[in-house]
């Protein structure tokens, strides 16, 4: 039984990571979630209110980088808080209409959509916030990975 409970939180690690690309799948969730089921299903003893306060840290960046990073890469180029509303838009309904490309073509399309008809503003410059937009989520995405991944180590550190 300790081997199918281990590969529970496994998929649910390995689904946090998922979420990073479909960004429908609450990728905090599951990590927590993982916690919780080896707190339930073998002890909460090992994680204690420390482990707690540094995951409690560590989602706060996580919550951060997301945030930063598609703020950054739209104003960066310009773009306006509409841009910023098109991108997130698209960024959950992209990969559902167009699966794999969605993901990047979702918040492109979007700032520029947002920018071409809220801002009123030229395609050129549209575009420009759109590759921004891009840009602020795929380096979000990296910044989010790695912390998930040190997220995991040090779960797998204190419990192992």
């Amino acid at each position: 039984m300790e081997v199918i409970y281990w590969i529970i939180i496994a998929l649910l690690f390995i689904g946090s990571f998922i979420g990073l690309v479909y960004p429908i799948i609450p990728s905090l969730v599951l990590i927590v979630l993982a916690y919780l089921v080896y707190g339930f299903v073998f002890t909460f003893e090992a994680l204690g209110i420390v482990f707690w306060i540094i995951q409690g840290m560590f989602i706060t960046l996580l919550l951060i980088a997301d945030y930063i990073g598609n703020l950054f890469g739209i104003k960066k180029f310009g773009g306006s808080k509409a841009a910023g509303w098109g991108s997130t838009i698209g960024l959950l309904v992209g990969p559902f209409v167009i699966p794999f490309l969605g993901i990047i073509l979702g918040p492109f399309l979007g700032a520029i959509l947002a920018e071409l008809i809220v801002e009123r503003k030229d395609f050129i410059s549209s575009i420009k916030v759109g590759v921004g937009s891009v840009i602020g989520f795929l380096s979000s995405t990296i910044a989010k990975f790695f912390v998930q991944v040190i997220m995991i180590i040090h779960f797998l550190f204190i419990v192992l």
